[in-house]
């Protein structure tokens, strides 16, 4: 292992779970002032790593190393009072509370009987000088955009003279543009000899911001790269074992039938949606953030009321005033936020699966267990959800087995229109294949799909038609043979 110019090295880290080794004597060395990226599929194991170095998680084995000083274990106290400090993909900040009032959150400026807002709102001023933005620190973080959120954790902390600082995607909720941004503050925080580890799927931005790429497996380290002195094909490889092809696969139906027929459609976010989707067919929505693409399906569904316009399905006009109604005519939702919205986090992998097929799975109001089993293994199965235990609570998978998990849910029910919103954001290279392949078996078999995506590899790739909305309007339908980024982008600004 490499020691020069280390910041902080992990020594044979060892961490099991019940049925589960999720590291497996990982060692790792990150130097000062570098942009160390963290690859691999869900479940390899980085999260748990994270959680080690923040001291959530003891580790069963190993040590760590801090400037020459060796710990076998961390605890949250002593990783803040040594510098190291985790940005987690869901923002852990108080929306009610100021900009100001976050960054010094349990740490507050003052004599201990009084807060000194007058000097925490000036240090919150310096702190976002140093990073090169113009924010308000009585802002309140409920009004906040995602990148400005963003700025408040970094804000936060940097504040705690932060050494190292673990980014778990900082990309996903952004845009390009803000995306640019972001990588301007993590090459200053760099500038000033901070450690940034950078986790993320989107391998273009390791390219772009990373020194060096570090690849886990199954809890497992691969390998360390410089990141000039490797490439996406190798990268790849090395994260699922083997070589991946045919990223979108091909489809050889030719959808003719219309099953869903969207007319003049108003509702919170949208206006004035008219459109159409057949049997056998990817229609594909893109747009900028707060275009009103997941308002628009959520009212579909029956989420979120329509103010005026009209549904009809197979033909027939209906009304879908909830969930409820929606599923009853065989449409099913993957939401953006499996989280909050897909899945119980605190519940089994069966019972989420059997949830919406509950009717189908009880007499006399009892749930007949061995059919419930039967049902839930059939899609662990299919769907390769890796899980120990079909009792397994889904907050202890990966995103990408807990996204099968919300599939297994409307696998079951045969749903007849499926609308996928965002279905692999947050999900690694060899389970996004996974889920393509799922998403063009359905659509071989006369399911209709829409799928809202902002990644526009991935929309050009899985979609046949693109519906692009602006400011909740839509601005235009591009068949096959018009995709273009440059159309894309000039649509959904309403250029």
């Amino acid at each position: 292992m490499q020691k020069t110019g280390g910041v902080l090295s992990l020594r044979r880290i060892t961490k099991r779970f019940p049925g589960v080794l999720a590291l497996n004597n990982v060692s790792i060395d990150f130097r000062k002032g570098e942009v160390h990226a963290l690859l691999g599929e869900n479940g390899a194991g980085k999260s748990t790593l994270i959680k080690v170095l923040a001291g959530a998680h003891a580790p069963d084995e190993g040590e760590i190393v801090i400037e020459d000083k060796t710990y076998d274990q961390m605890n949250p106290r002593l990783a803040k009072q040594l510098g190291i400090q985790v940005i987690y993909q869901e923002f852990n900040l108080i929306p009610p509370l100021t900009a100001a009032e976050n960054i010094f959150l349990g740490d507050m400026i003052g004599n201990g009987f009084t807060i000194n807002r007058k000097a925490m709102i000036k240090e919150t001023e310096k702190l976002f000088a140093s990073l090169n933005i113009k924010m308000n620190p009585l802002a309140l973080v409920r009004d906040m955009s995602p990148a400005q959120q963003q700025i408040v954790e970094i804000a936060k902390a940097i504040s705690k003279d932060v050494k190292l600082l673990v980014m778990d995607e900082p990309s996903a909720p952004l845009t390009l543009s803000e995306v640019g941004a972001m990588f301007d503050i993590v090459r200053a925080l760099k500038a000033k000899g901070v450690t940034i580890v950078y986790i993320s799927h989107r391998m273009e931005e390791l390219f772009e911001i990373a020194d060096r790429i570090t690849v886990m497996r199954d809890g497992q380290y691969i390998g360390t790269m410089n990141t000039g002195e490797t490439n996406r094909g190798e990268l790849i490889s090395l994260m699922v074992g083997r070589e991946l092809t045919e990223t979108y696969p091909a489809r050889h139906v030719e959808p003719v039938e219309t099953i869903l027929e969207v007319s003049q459609l108003s509702g919170y976010g949208f206006s004035d949606i008219s459109f159409s989707v057949k049997r056998g067919e990817i229609l594909g929505f893109s747009g900028l953030i707060g275009a009103g693409r997941t308002e628009l399906v959520r009212s579909i569904f029956g989420a979120e009321p329509a103010y005026s316009g009209r549904i009809r399905m197979e033909g027939k006009d209906v009304v879908i005033r909830s969930p409820r109604d929606a599923i009853a005519l065989g449409i099913g939702l993957i939401p953006e936020d499996r989280k909050q919205q897909g899945v119980i986090l605190r519940s089994s992998v069966k019972r989420n699966i059997s949830l919406p097929n509950l009717r189908a799975l009880s007499r006399f109001g009892l749930v007949n267990s061995a059919l419930e089993q039967r049902l839930a293994q059939q899609y662990k199965d299919s769907l390769h959800i890796k899980t120990p235990s079909l009792d397994q609570l889904v907050n202890n998978l990966s995103g990408g087995n807990q996204q099968k998990v919300v599939l297994a849910k409307w696998l079951a029910r045969n749903c007849k229109v499926l609308i996928f919103d965002e279905p692999t954001r947050g999900i690694d290279v060899g389970a996004k294949q996974e889920i393509y392949k799922l998403m063009c078996g359905l659509a071989e078999s006369g399911v209709a799909i829409i799928m809202i995506s902002s990644d526009m590899e991935e929309i050009f790739g899985m979609s046949d038609r693109i519906i692009v909305l602006c400011e909740g309007r839509k601005t235009g339908e591009l068949q096959k043979s018009e995709f273009a980024q440059e159309r894309i982008m000039e649509l959904a600004s309403n250029h």
